[in-house]
């Protein structure tokens, strides 16, 4: 006798172990809610294990650049699985494939860049740049300059170091972070934190006061002890903040002065969602080191990237020579596998000019979204490029939230689920980021689905409210 099994995804004890690992509290209900199961994904949609379509609003999770079906992507994978499934970067043995992906790197690097060094994950990439500054400064003869600054709200990782330097409260509490050394500074966003009423703070206001802010911490821990500033060019994870003007021109006055390196952290940013190829090229930027992921490889397959000065690169070396060898390295950072499908994935955005596209539609997302700002929920509407959000609020004038036990923002992306559209509620804050190729009909589409999805959260609001 044979017996049957339930389809991958579909047995009690594979949802219960989904739950587990993924699962969430809906405060708004106070029961426990998901899983929800993917089965299967083509062009900017996935399905469910019902058979529902979605739409993927946010890429995945910020990654899916090019989609859910991209053969291209598909077959470099496997020709490079038949041709080198596996090989390492240590003892002066390298993938030829990988050496192409890091020249391609270099090439498409905002600013004058010198090496790329390889790691599987934006968190990994974030940790070997801390390692990084900790062991540049050491070369330099400066064993106390090891502090880093990042910003409330903003988003780096998970790991031990790099969430420590993610500025949300919810990865620091009980798991004993953030650990020694890291600090936190003003999160840029105009709406929430710049100061109201008739002397209130325009932009360039409130962006002058956090770098005022920025230098008066370093003064007080002592510039002789700040190493590093970790930013996001949008902050991502921390509800899609755009920065105000003249930003990141006054915090770079404020590092260059003190000798204090700035990291790019361009995860979610780089590869042409915000309308350049690199977020830091649309905000200004001119970092020290640049960490990457996700849309590197459209999110097909684990990598990440951190690339690096030539000043850095010589201080590594300098460095090295005096224990004889550089002491870091991963079994799988430049996996071969990895590097064909990154490379093919570069290949692509240049030969359909993906930034130029972007750039094309954007202002569909862009001008949609603010369509939505008379609407009695909400609050602001904020974003460039392929990437934006709409922040929900109890009072338009006062900008009041609702509670937190309400959490709204859970309930509209419920409802969006319900209209088959994927969008993520960061605290009640919707996110969109939609997969690159997204056209402007399928922007259309979303809008449309997400005004579907407004309207039932505004009908809940009110009787929350009545």
């Amino acid at each position: 006798m044979t017996a049957s099994r339930p389809a991958p995804g579909n047995s009690p004890a594979s949802r219960d172990i989904a739950y587990h690992v993924h699962g969430y509290t809906n405060l708004a209900k106070h029961e426990k809610v998901g899983p929800q199961i993917v089965s299967r994904g083509n062009g900017i949609h996935i399905y469910d294990d019902a058979g529902k379509e979605y739409i993927e609003g946010l890429a995945g999770l910020w990654a899916v650049s090019l989609g859910f079906s991209e053969q291209r992507l598909i077959d470099a994978a496997t020709r490079e699985l038949s041709r080198l499934p596996n090989y390492h970067g240590f003892a002066h043995k390298t993938p030829d494939v990988t050496i192409d992906l890091a020249e391609k790197i270099l090439e498409l690097a905002p600013v004058p860049m010198s090496k790329v060094l390889f790691a599987n994950s934006g968190s990994e990439a974030i940790d070997l740049s801390i390692k990084l500054v900790w062991y540049v400064n050491n070369a330099r003869g400066r064993p106390e300059k090891k502090k880093l600054i990042a910003r409330q709200k903003g988003y780096h990782g998970v790991t031990v170091a790099s969430a420590s330097l993610t500025g949300l409260p919810h990865l620091h509490g009980d798991f004993d972070l953030p650990i020694a050394r890291v600090l936190h500074t003003d999160c840029p966003h105009h709406y929430r934190f710049a100061e109201d009423g008739e002397d209130g703070e325009d932009e360039e206001t409130f962006a002058t006061r956090c770098a005022e802010n920025l230098e008066k911490l370093i003064l007080e821990e002592g510039p002789e002890t700040v190493a590093a500033f970790y930013a996001e060019p949008v902050m991502g994870a921390g509800g899609v903040i755009v920065p105000p003007k003249g930003y990141f021109e006054k915090i770079q006055a404020v590092l260059k002065r003190h000798d204090v390196m700035l990291i790019a952290d361009e995860v979610i940013c780089g590869f042409g969602r915000t309308g350049n190829m690199w977020g830091t090229t649309t905000l200004g930027m001119k970092p020290d080191m640049m960490t990457m992921a996700k849309a590197l490889t459209s999110g097909y397959i684990p990598m990440s990237a951190l690339m690096i000065s030539e000043e850095i690169y010589q201080d590594l070396v300098k460095q090295s020579e005096a224990f004889g060898v550089f002491g870091h390295g991963s079994t799988y950072a430049g996996h071969p596998v990895a590097a064909a499908v990154a490379l093919e994935t570069l290949a692509i955005y240049a030969e359909r000019d993906i930034v130029g596209h972007v750039r094309a539609v954007s202002p569909a997302l862009q001008q949609g979204l603010r369509a939505f700002q008379d609407r009695p929920l909400v609050g602001e509407v904020r974003g460039l490029g392929l990437i934006g959000a709409i922040e929900l609020v109890k009072d338009k004038d006062t900008k009041a939230p609702w509670p937190k036990e309400t959490a709204i923002g859970a309930k509209c992306q419920e409802y969006c689920y319900d209209e088959g559209l994927v969008l993520r509620a960061v605290g009640d804050s919707i996110a969109f980021c939609p997969p690159l190729i997204a056209t402007a009909a399928d922007v259309g589409e979303i809008l449309t689905r997400f005004d579907r999805a407004l309207k039932k959260t505004e009908t809940w609001a009110a009787q929350q409210a009545g």
